[in-house]
């Protein structure tokens, strides 16, 4: 219903450009709202659709070049999200938080996490950033400093599933037995199962990274 409501809005705020000399101001903010809905819905061939047409009508736009960055990402096209030239850094960190992504993406994690320290240090307050930087530290081999930033990410946002799961599976790597059980009892049999094989996983990488040095 929110999509339909946006495309309904951006349809108007279109006929409205054409009607007058000047540009409707919202048609911009409309489209950008679409575009991060697709990708929010899991629809990132829809979300770069949009873009394509948003580009049109302004071309060169910073966000809509991170928006396709992260789309791309999304649908595992990474030869074509690392291909996008990036804009110079936004005040947000946004630029930093989206070559994490790509760093991410071909596992280089240790990297990742420099960059997801940059784009948290420019927005402090945003969780998603420091559960990706907790996530990238966890997969470097830094479980302590990853215990720290998840931890961080839970304090702002604590019902938010994806950072409970990774700030225990960080306890599990991390070998915090007791807060990891506390963690564990609150949820269902199968999730357990699942946190437990993720974190064996990764425990495996940890020690083949040590065995080929």
């Amino acid at each position: 219903m929110k999509r339909v409501m946006l495309a309904a809005l951006l349809m108007a705020a279109t006929l409205a450009k054409g009607a007058q000399a000047e540009e409707a101001p919202d048609t911009r903010g409309l489209y950008l709202q679409l575009i991060h809905q697709a990708r929010g819905d899991g629809r990132p061939r829809a979300a770069l659709a949009y873009l394509d047409d948003f580009e049109r009508r302004y071309p060169g736009d910073a966000q809509a070049r991170l928006l396709r960055v992260n789309s791309l990402i999304d649908l595992g096209q990474i030869d074509a999200a690392e291909a996008v030239a990036l804009p110079a850094e936004t005040r947000d960190g946004g630029v930093s938080a989206v070559r994490g992504h790509l760093l991410a993406a071909r596992g280089r994690w240790a990297e990742a996490a420099s960059c997801y320290g940059q784009a948290s240090r420019a927005s402090p307050a945003d969780p998603l950033l420091r559960n990706a930087l907790g996530y990238a530290l966890l997969r470097a081999g830094q479980a302590a400093a990853a215990i720290e930033a998840l931890r961080g990410a839970s304090d702002l946002a604590p019902q938010m599933t994806i950072i409970r799961n990774n700030l225990l599976l960080a306890l599990i790597v991390g070998g915090r037995r007791a807060e990891t059980e506390a963690g564990l009892r609150r949820l269902d049999g199968p999730l357990r199962q699942k946190l437990a094989a993720e974190a064996a996983r990764i425990e495996m990488d940890g020690s083949r990274r040590e065995a080929d040095r």
